[in-house]
C-alpha cells in the first residue's frame, strides 16, 4: 500500500458547479472511505468559499488514482481547472 495525496482546484467562479454536484461527489467518496486517510474541501483565505478538494488515499495500485478521478462526479463536471497527485510518506504523529 501507498499513500497519496491529491488536490484538485476547482475552475474560477464554479463554485455553482461544485454546489450542484456536491451531493453526488459525496455519495461517491464513500465507496472509498477505507481507502480514505483525509478528504475536504479547500477553502478561500477567509474560510468562506470552497475551492478544491484535497485528500490522502492509501492505494493498492496507482492506477486506482485514474479510477477514483474518472469516475468522480467533481471531476466529470469539468469542475476542476488542475489536479495534482505526489506520492506521500506519513511521519508524524
Amino acid at each position: 500500500m501507498a499513500l497519496y495525496i491529491i488536490t484538485c482546484i476547482d475552475k474560477p467562479n464554479s463554485l455553482d458547479l461544485r454546489l450542484a454536484t456536491r451531493q453526488a461527489h459525496l455519495d461517491y467518496a464513500k465507496n472509498w472511505v477505507d481507502r480514505m486517510l483525509v478528504g475536504g474541501p479547500l477553502l478561500s483565505d477567509d474560510g468562506e468559499t470552497m475551492q478544491g478538494s484535497m485528500l490522502i488515499l492509501d492505494l493498492d495500485d496507482p492506477a486506482q488514482i485514474d479510477d477514483y478521478l474518472a469516475n468522480d462526479p467533481y471531476n466529470q463536471s469539468g469542475l476542476f481547472e488542475s489536479v495534482t497527485v505526489r506520492r506521500y510518506k506519513k511521519m508524524l504523529p
